[in-house]
């Protein structure tokens, strides 16, 4: 049976005000609100000249390792300075005493649903240390939650992989179990071989047919020349748009021309960047690296977790916090930095029917904005979240 409903009102980003027909779930028509004759589905709704926009992409969560709604656990600083395997250590020490991790992640899940995030990508512990423990309990909670959002999940080896015995093979189950991409950590300096760690990466990606999404916090040349091999495989592989690099400080801390060099290679090759724009590092440039063509996507990243007690899960206040530190004051800046957390993000996820345009899925988000800067400006609470054409969050909250 088909099911239909006419959003009467939508303004969408161009300023249009239009009506929306959804159709089993879908846009099978975006007509001009003044031409409207006679509503005829079965159900309508007045948007009253909301702005409309697509569901948020949350490019970069750890759905396993937060502690929202659990108790409060205050940070733990580290002894000398930012130290991947101390925090690591911390992490391992709070996780011993967290809430069940279903219902972490559950809270963790209907936060970003409730803000408008509904498609997502989240890295999943997978390694020496914890095994596929991680990775069964996300699955499941996937499942649980795939009516809601769409969730690609990572074999990230937080714990590095040759410097944890018995990790390659742990990666290599859990692409087979369901993880829809293969992650890795600070090749240089964590596992202090980069030639070794990307081989396990890709050779995993091309074995299993999957894209690649690799934390790299190294900064400076050391960071600059694990981009390099990153893209120089990405391209040899003909894995153009597969890949990203999550954090890349490194583009935040060269000088401008080789961050234009870097640019051109990261655009050729086809890899996508990811920031969440941390208010403790350099952070890529996301104008100049748009400039040069390379798709530049964000995340919550850690939400209230071992690594900072930050995280709302609210990504158009991401693109607030991006335009912010990156000094965007025009409309067409806060326009980009909207851009870097709804389309751009959707082709760095490789999102099919992404979008307000008749055959996409119709997962959108209305407030009250007269436009696309003014909400990422304004970061309106006011919001109801609509997944295939059905209200299942308003305010903040879901519905129930």
């Amino acid at each position: 049976m088909t099911e239909q409903t006419i959003f009467l009102n939508a303004k969408l980003a161009d300023g249009a005000l239009v009506d929306l027909i959804v159709t089993d779930g879908r846009f099978s028509a975006i007509t001009p609100a003044a031409e409207r004759t006679q509503a005829t589905a079965a159900a309508t709704i007045d948007l009253g000249g909301q702005l409309v926009v697509p569901g948020f992409v949350e490019g970069h969560i750890h759905l396993d390792t937060s502690f929202y709604g659990d108790a409060w656990r205050p940070h733990i600083p580290c002894t000398d300075g930012f130290d991947v395997r101390e925090r690591v250590a911390f992490q391992a020490q709070n996780l011993a005493a967290a809430a069940p991790m279903a219902e972490r992640a559950k809270s963790q899940l209907e936060l970003c649903i409730g803000n408008g995030s509904l498609a997502m990508r989240s890295h999943v512990m997978v390694d020496g240390s914890v095994g596929l423990k991680h990775l069964e309990t996300i699955l499941a909670v996937r499942s649980a939650y795939h009516d809601l959002i769409d969730i690609q999940l990572v074999a990230f080896p937080q714990s590095g992989i040759l410097s944890s015995p018995g990790t390659p093979e742990l990666l290599d189950e859990a692409l087979r179990l369901g993880c829809d991409l293969i992650g890795g950590l600070d090749p240089a300096s964590f596992d202090r071989d980069v030639s070794g760690h990307l081989d396990v990466v890709f050779g995993l990606a091309q074995k299993h047919g999957v894209g690649v999404d690799i934390h790299l916090h190294d900064g400076g040349s050391l960071g600059l020349f694990q981009i390099e091999e990153i893209a120089h495989r990405t391209k040899a592989l003909g894995m153009a748009g597969h890949v990203a690099v999550s954090h890349a400080y490194a583009l935040g801390d060269i000088p401008a021309d080789a961050l234009n060099k870097a640019g051109a290679m990261l655009a050729t090759s086809g890899v996508s960047i990811m920031t969440n724009a941390p208010g403790n590092h350099a952070f890529p440039p996301v104008a100049a690296l748009r400039q040069a063509g390379v798709t530049v996507f964000s995340g919550s990243d850690n939400i209230r977790d071992s690594w900072w007690p930050y995280g709302d899960g609210d990504m158009l206040s991401r693109a607030n916090l991006i335009g912010y530190r990156s000094g965007f004051y025009e409309d067409r800046e806060l326009a980009a930095a909207f851009d870097v957390v709804t389309y751009a993000g959707a082709k760095a996820l490789r999102l099919e029917g992404y979008g307000i345009a008749v055959g996409a899925a119709a997962d959108f988000v209305a407030m009250p904005a007269e436009h696309v800067p003014e909400a990422v400006v304004a970061v309106p609470g006011a919001r109801t979240v609509y997944r295939r054409g059905r209200a299942v969050a308003k305010d903040g909250k879901m519905a129930r």
